[in-house]
């Protein structure tokens, strides 16, 4: 086996991935733990070699993954997060950018496949998110003018201009203190309520709603196109297999064509039974006159009277 093939084997190990999930957790802890004064102070080198320690096993595994598959590697839009991140995590410790070490936990999305499936259905779901979104905000643009015309008068530190309606109606649409910001215009104008409450339906059941329906469908078919993955993969092992089992089985019975000889071949007949080899079969006997023919006893060939 050659070189390449045998770090092959190793990078593509369940064993190796869950080794490299392994660091990633134990990294990701040692950078929490660095924002205690008190654990840095007491066990700050420990930490350190840790963390060093994290960053070549990132460092070898990119190694070894760009040297399997060269240029191949580059295809993969997670071999370039990986890079990214790893590469970031390469900056060192006493420029302004060391806080972005702590996005070397991220890489926990890349290598654990339940999770990267989740966020390429992120991905895949970006343009029907991007549809519901631009419905939101247009509904959103329509209701602030219409509270601007409304509400101007009444209560101007919420709705006095078409900016600060847009933040009031954003915190109507989140559902947070909403009845606090209803009951300030309702106190001059009771049927506010009704703008309100379609404003709420519209956007909070409506659209938010139409946000879920998109991601939980991306999701479906991010595992709907795993699944089938896998059973066309299950499907190509036993495909190859059978056949293995036909060739095997194929050569057997030449192997048995082979040691039975021609005397078994079609057209040939096996020697009677009884006869030494070189010998021709006996002669059958002759066969009988049945009784009761209507020949006399005095006849030739009759009872008793020899045959000419």
């Amino acid at each position: 086996m050659a070189l390449r093939d045998r770090v092959r084997a190793v990078v593509e190990a369940r064993r190796f991935n869950q080794f490299i999930i392994t660091v990633i957790l134990v990294n990701a802890a040692v950078l929490g733990m660095e924002t205690s004064p008190w654990l840095t102070s007491r066990y700050g080198e420990t930490m350190l070699l840790i963390d060093h320690t994290a960053v070549a096993v990132f460092t070898v595994e990119l190694l070894a993954r760009l040297y399997v598959y060269r240029t191949g590697f580059f295809r993969s839009a997670w071999n370039w997060f990986d890079l990214i991140v790893v590469s970031v995590a390469l900056v060192p410790t006493t420029t302004s950018f060391s806080v972005l070490r702590v996005l070397r936990g991220l890489r926990l999305i890349s290598a654990v496949p339940a999770i990267r499936r989740i966020v390429s259905a992120l991905f895949s779901a970006v343009p029907g998110l991007l549809s519901v979104l631009s419905l939101l905000l247009l509904v959103l643009y329509i209701s602030a003018v219409i509270s601007v015309h409304l509400f101007g008068d009444i209560a101007p530190e919420l709705f006095g201009h078409l900016g600060i309606a847009l933040f009031s109606l954003f915190k109507v649409l989140t559902t947070e203190n909403w009845p606090d910001i209803a009951d300030t215009v309702m106190v001059d104008q009771p049927m506010a309520w009704i703008f309100f409450v379609c404003y709420i339906v519209s956007t909070t059941f409506v659209v938010l709603n139409l946000l879920i329906a998109v991601l939980v469908s991306a999701v479906e078919m991010q595992l709907s196109a795993a699944r089938w993955a896998e059973d066309q993969s299950l499907e190509a092992v036993q495909h190859a297999a059978v056949m293995a089992e036909l060739r095997a089985l194929r050569g057997e019975l030449a192997t048995l064509r082979a040691s039975t000889g021609p005397g078994t071949a079609a057209g040939t007949s096996a020697p009677a039974q009884g006869a030494p080899d070189g010998e021709p079969p006996p002669a059958p006997p002759a066969p009988r006159r049945p009784e009761g023919d209507g020949t006399r006893a005095d006849e030739p060939g009759g009872p008793g009277q020899p045959v000419p």
